[in-house]
């Protein structure tokens, strides 16, 4: 019996069709997320880390029977299940007329070595596995055939605790596989599928978890088998965590073991699609199983391959290029050289920057460039980037770096997962019925304009008032926690106003991101944040890389301004960011801050603050150069530009801060706060609004996951395939 019958006979007959939704993560992107399994036991919810199998499996039956019986929540889930029905069923997607090659059986094979769909399924970090997990959401509702490959982190990525000093500390859950919404592949008898995967000199078996997410499926390999070695079983256990070697085990299991299970599963990928180098591995395995049926050598099998791939870089330094030594890599693939046809330098030389020197670094993104017939950056400027840095490779066919064959896909983000659920009714009522249909159209996103401005404020506001209490009930308990004085928590009840503008920061601190640049100079952010007539609030959130102790002591500065005298109510951290707190941060402030060192790929939490109408103060790099409106001639800005684009790839870093520095001091002081609490005698804020329907109109069709996937089918899958038929998005 699978996973999701066993849940259906626990629940009552008039509630089964939640089984179906529990085990899809379609639901998590429609207006009932919030409520649907929310309001069945809302404590529990929050206890299970809003997993809604483990919901269902826990709340009592009289419970179950009594929501049963109640027509409103029954009206509701049929019509979520007759329209999850409809949605299975669509039989003509937008994709079918551009890449008709495309099947379920001949799928593009998505390789990422993190995937963050959902909060309840903690196998990601950040911005990658976001922009993955918003890859496959936007392939479903497109109506590509892709299927995800990544790894199951029994432990995940790490829960984060700041002690009594502002240090962060980092602790692992383990997760129950079996609890989560996820099924264990099994073949016709009955067991679980296993490929393997030989590691340090012996095999290691690999089981198979999928995860469906509305039409498209990720497939999630796991090597936490009793019949592996102790060492091998703890693989995959967390995300980015241990030392070189078990990087490179990850890196086998997710590119080699990957393509032996799509091959167990008969699934043969028209494309190969590597969203960042960790599966790299991948198309050496393509290569090597169609080496065993033909007389062909690598070179010529390689070119074969590269007509089938392709590869999404993300790094924008050329150091920080997933690299191993020569010698790890001789003794984890030793022995699968030989396969290839390959001596130990020809292997080597193959993630080698310079081929001519077999004895440097192993890179994984060298690797991924050279046997990948597509490459891309994910911003236009990250494209120019890459084209600068990887031109020695392509010496021979682009003596000018322009010519090097890497364009570039901006990243977008999945409309509807990060649109609050409230704006969602709010877009709805004003653009139209289907209007999730319609996101990459300007046409549609056009009709903001008719949005009432008090309709709009109204909404923002309550999304802000939730924030706030959010952010309270968090600061609370982590002060309890640590066991600070009952004065520190009590303080909290005064803890940030919702008539006070409100600025949100929320990402990985690391020092290129420079999460400090507002404290640069104390004494004027003081000034600025505790004005008596226009003061601002700050919101903080993320975490630092558990090896990056300088990004760990930017926090604990952040947490000593926390208790700052004239600070203590303006400025607040919120402990453990995922994916729950990113959403109410991102609909709940009115201003992004977002200011990392040149350059930046791209980044995208700014587009889902545009989403809720939330504005954005950024530096010109990654999309916001591209989105970025200044106003005039008749246009409303959309947002403000913190300093200037630089023309350098690496410009000097002391130079660049203090530029921004002092115009991020100026934009805050001399424009975005006289400008925010300008109202009429409605109380309202016009030109402010008129900006927030600028930055939605402006952010929302061009920056979103559908825009993105499709540019992909066109401009990188559907060539590959065959010629483009008419269609438009």
């Amino acid at each position: 019996m699978t996973s999701v019958l066993r849940l259906k006979a626990k629940l009552p007959p008039p509630l089964v069709a939640l089984a179906d939704l529990a085990y899809n993560y379609w639901w998590s992107w429609t207006e009932e997320r919030v409520s649907l399994f929310s309001s069945l036991d809302p404590a529990q919810w929050q206890a299970c880390g809003h997993n809604p199998v483990a919901l269902l499996e826990a709340v009592p039956d009289e419970r179950l029977w009594q929501v049963a019986e109640d027509p409103h929540y029954l009206n509701r889930l049929h019509q979520l299940a007759r329209e999850f029905v409809a949605y299975c069923r669509d039989h003509h997607p937008w994709a079918s007329q551009v890449a008709p090659s495309l099947s379920p059986d001949r799928p593009v094979a998505y390789f990422c070595t993190e995937f963050g769909l959902h909060e309840s399924l903690p196998v990601y970090a950040g911005g990658l596995g976001v922009l993955a997990g918003d890859s496959l959401k936007s392939a479903s509702d497109l109506g590509v055939p892709m299927v995800g490959v990544g790894l199951l982190y029994r432990q995940g990525y790490f829960h984060q605790r700041l002690n009594r000093s502002g240090w962060q500390e980092e602790h692992y859950t383990h997760c129950e596989a079996d609890h989560l919404p996820m099924e264990l592949v099994r073949d016709e008898f009955g067991q679980p599928v296993t490929i393997k995967v030989d590691i340090r000199q012996r095999p290691v078996r690999v089981q198979v978890w999928r995860v469906q997410v509305g039409r498209s499926q990720l497939y999630l390999l796991d090597t936490d088998r009793s019949d592996n070695d102790s060492l091998d079983r703890r693989i995959a256990s967390q995300l980015y965590g241990g030392n070189p070697e078990t990087r490179l085990a990850q890196a086998l299991v997710l590119g080699i073991g990957g393509v032996r299970m799509l091959h167990a599963l008969d699934i043969e990928p028209a494309l190969y699609h590597l969203n960042a180098s960790h599966g790299a591995f991948a198309l050496l395995e393509v290569a090597q199983r169609e080496l065993r049926y033909t007389d062909t050598g690598f070179e010529e099998m390689a070119h074969q391959v590269r007509q089938r791939s392709v590869f999404t870089t993300h790094s924008p330094v050329s150091a920080a290029s997933n690299v191993f030594s020569a010698d790890l890599i001789e003794s984890f693939l030793g022995s699968y050289w030989p396969q290839l046809g390959l001596s130990r330098d020809e292997f080597l030389a193959l993630g080698n920057r310079h081929a001519d020197d077999p004895w440097g670094l192993f890179s994984m993104t060298v690797l991924a460039l050279r046997l990948s017939g597509k490459a891309n950056g994910v911003s236009h400027r990250h494209g120019e980037i890459c084209r600068e840095m990887w031109q020695a490779l392509y010496a021979d066919q682009a003596p000018d770096h322009r010519q090097v064959p890497i364009g570039s896909i901006t990243n977008g983000v999945h409309t509807c997962t990060w649109t609050a659920p409230l704006m969602m009714d709010l877009y709805r009522h004003h653009l139209g019925q289907g209007w999730p249909q319609k996101i990459a159209e300007p046409s549609l996103w056009a009709r903001v304009d008719q949005i009432p401005d008090d309709q709009l404020w109204q909404r923002h506001g309550l999304l802000k008032e939730r924030l706030i209490a959010y952010t309270r009930d968090r600061v609370r308990a982590a002060r309890h926690h640590r066991g600070e004085a009952a004065d520190e928590i009590a303080a909290v009840d005064k803890l940030l106003d919702p008539a006070v503008l409100t600025i949100g920061f929320g990402r990985r601190f690391s020092s290129y991101k420079r999460g400090e640049l507002l404290f640069s100079d104390l004494h004027r952010a003081i000034r600025i944040l505790a004005h008596a007539r226009r003061p601002l609030q700050i919101i903080f959130a993320g975490k630092a890389n558990p090896a990056d102790d300088e990004g760990k002591r930017i926090i604990q500065r952040l947490m000593e301004w926390c208790r700052h005298p004239a600070l203590r109510d303006r400025v607040a951290f919120i402990e453990d960011y995922d994916m729950a707190v990113a959403k109410l941060l991102v609909a709940g402030v009115d201003l992004w801050l977002t200011h990392p060192r040149h350059p930046e790929a791209c980044g995208t939490s700014g587009q889902k603050v545009a989403l809720n109408g939330g504005l954005n103060c950024s530096t010109l790099d990654g999309w916001w150069a591209e989105a970025y409106q200044a106003g005039g001639a008749g246009q409303v800005a959309n947002g403000w530009a913190i300093g200037q684009a630089s023309p350098e790839p690496e410009p000097d870093p002391d130079r660049q801060t203090q530029q921004d520095v002092d115009s991020l001091y100026s934009l805050l002081e001399h424009h975005i706060a006289p400008l925010y609490y300008q109202r009429d005698r409605a109380g309202l804020p016009r030109q402010w609004i008129a900006m927030m329907k600028a930055s939605i109109r402006s952010c929302a069709p061009h920056h979103s996951s559908d825009r993105m996937v499709a540019e992909y089918l066109t401009q990188m899958y559907a060539p590959s395939l065959a010629p483009v038929a008419a269609g438009s998005l």
